[in-house]
């Protein structure tokens, strides 16, 4: 492809919105553009690396067994309703009716209508395992998309739907998946961890999740350094604490003015203590509920273990009326004494002695508040794992936090669906069965910015070979016949090879071709010119190396044998 004939729309200034290197990137290098809210435009380039992408999950699927289908966006409402998902899944449902009143909505993922199809076409054991995957825009009313692609209102997923006829069947379902989806990862050249995961709103009970490992990734995982174990935080399980055996003398309460101290620190700070002796008590409210939870200073709650406890799919922090109304005071001074309602204490925050707390009471704390004689409440794992954790599962290993980016989720779902949407099948005694299910999704689009995130530096992104919207990029110095000639004959040589190649024969400084080759992120740069060309070489550049700056000069006889060997090496995963 020419330059000049593609469109390449880049730009110097950074999104005003973007906070992260993808979306600055892919914008800047021409590959999307933002339509509204959380949708976006994948110009020529971004389009090459989305279908590239679909290619690598589409080749996985169909190895693991697959059988790719279509299912409809745009979904009547009785499905979800039959399975109550049309009230759990709340306002990130697009809700809308057609022209005779009936309701509808499009579609965020495709449990029901995947089951709808089981329930119809399956009838007996003899059909199972089965395996259904299609790779299909979803939609989701995201409350806060940010961040470019990586949460958009409207994205490309790759969701597969197993149907077994027992939990052990569903478990080797459940493996093959996993073997696909690392292949997927390992294809694309990403560093990534498996984690256990919550379910969430897809039910079920196995879950799993794939992170992308990156700085800049909104979710933190644990990994232990001594066994395999990782687990997204909020479900991670830490090894209990030792019992206590601090024999402090249990001291009486005393109140003390903290003027205008509110957070941990402040009151750390200026009561001369660290976090770990305080208590911090949080206000959340489930459903009807509204309960307080206590956690240590040093220590963040887990939401999803406040939620299961009080038996509601969501839990949120209480407003300021809301924190006044149950406390009678000002956020930064709640504390466990006293409180009227449910109370929720992490098992290291139980084991607190004379710990400081709020004290109901705008700028006061209480010093020497014990659990058992000045408060109580269910004691559990409410706060989530960090550096530091013991391993619960080898019971030697300490943990260490990551950021990633979940770029997939597997769950086993068992009778999740199939048991309230009727879908059985006869098993070899004949007797009627629930069929077992799983569900495996992949966020195709959000692979593209989990990729840029892995892999960018601060002059623009650095594809892996496998899915780098071209392999080669060809940029011409100068506007001599010999260096355009030249430039033809390689770039002619390295397409009858099978080769993807851009050639940048725009009339362009070479400053502006060199940023632009460095801001699209191609692998391999040739750079020809008059001089290099007068000496027999043209001079390549990998881009993805550690060091950008590696060059190396290359006869030009043969320039296009070594291309095609550095392509072909690096799509067969050697270095």
């Amino acid at each position: 492809m020419l330059f000049s004939r593609c469109l390449i729309p880049t730009v110097k200034e950074t999104p005003q919105d973007a906070v992260n290197a993808s979306h600055t990137f892919l914008t800047r290098g021409g590959f999307i553009r933002r339509v509204g809210a959380g949708t976006y435009d994948f110009l020529p380039l971004g389009f090459r690396v989305l279908k590239k992408v679909e290619g690598i999950v589409r080749a996985e699927m169909n190895r693991a067994g697959a059988l790719e289908i279509l299912m409809p966006a745009l979904l009547p409402a009785e499905y979800f309703k039959e399975t109550g998902r049309w009230d759990t899944f709340g306002d990130n449902l697009f809700r809308l009716k057609d022209r005779k009143g009936s309701e509808m909505h499009l579609g965020p993922t495709h449990e029901e209508i995947v089951t709808d199809i089981a329930r119809r076409e399956i009838r007996s054991y003899r059909e199972m395992p089965l395996n259904l995957y299609q790779i299909q825009t979803k939609f989701r009313d995201e409350p806060r998309p940010r961040g470019g692609l990586l949460r958009c209102r409207e994205f490309i997923m790759k969701d597969a739907y197993s149907f077994d006829v027992s939990e052990e069947a569903a478990k080797a379902s459940y493996e093959r998946m996993r073997v696909a989806y690392c292949n997927v990862y390992d294809r694309m050249g990403l560093t990534y961890r498996m984690v256990a995961a919550d379910s969430g709103a897809m039910g079920g009970s196995t879950s799993a999740e794939f992170q992308v490992l990156a700085e800049s990734g909104e979710d933190a995982i644990v990994a232990c350094d001594t066994c395999d174990y990782a687990a997204n935080v909020e479900v991670a399980v830490v090894r209990p604490p030792a019992a206590s055996t601090d024999d402090a003398t249990v001291m009486e309460p005393e109140r003390v003015s903290t003027p205008g101290k509110k957070t941990i620190e402040e009151v750390s700070t200026f009561l001369k203590v660290k976090p770990e002796a305080m208590l911090k008590s949080l206000v959340y409210v489930g459903g009807e509920t509204t309960a307080l939870v206590v956690i240590r200073g040093d220590h963040e709650v887990n939401e999803i273990a406040v939620a299961r406890a009080l038996g509601v799919a969501d839990v949120f922090l209480a407003t300021d009326v809301d924190v006044k109304k149950a406390t009678g005071t000002d956020i930064g001074f709640v504390g466990p004494i006293g409180f009227k309602g449910r109370v929720l204490v992490d098992r290291a925050a139980s084991q607190v002695k004379n710990g400081i707390a709020g004290g109901n009471e705008r700028d006061v704390h209480v010093k020497n508040v014990n659990r058992g004689r000045d408060y109580d409440g269910d004691v559990g794992d409410f706060r989530l794992a960090g550096t530091g954790d013991g391993c619960a599962k080898c019971g030697k290993g300490t943990l260490t936090s990551y950021k990633g980016i979940e770029a997939g989720h597997i769950f086993i779902l068992g009778t999740h669906y199939t048991a309230k949407m009727g879908a059985t099948f006869l098993a070899e005694d004949q007797q009627k069965q629930p069929i077992i299910m799983g569900c495996y999704g992949i966020g195709v689009s959000r692979l593209v910015a989990a990729t840029v995130e892995q892999h960018h530096d601060q002059d623009g992104m650095r594809w892996p070979m496998s899915i780098a919207p071209y392999q080669v990029h060809i940029c011409t110095i100068g506007k001599d016949d010999a260096v355009n000639q030249a430039a033809k004959a390689l770039y002619d040589d390295l397409e009858a090879r099978g080769i993807e190649v851009l050639w940048d024969d725009r009339d362009e400084r070479p400053g502006v071709k060199f940023k632009d080759a460095d801001l699209l992120g191609i692998p391999l740069r040739v750079t020809i010119g008059g001089k290099g060309l007068a000496a027999g070489n043209f001079e390549l550049k990998p881009r993805s190396e550690p060091d950008p700056k590696k060059a190396e000069m290359v006869p030009v006889a043969d320039a296009a044998r070594i291309l095609e060997e550095r392509v072909k090496s690096a799509l067969a995963g050697k270095k």
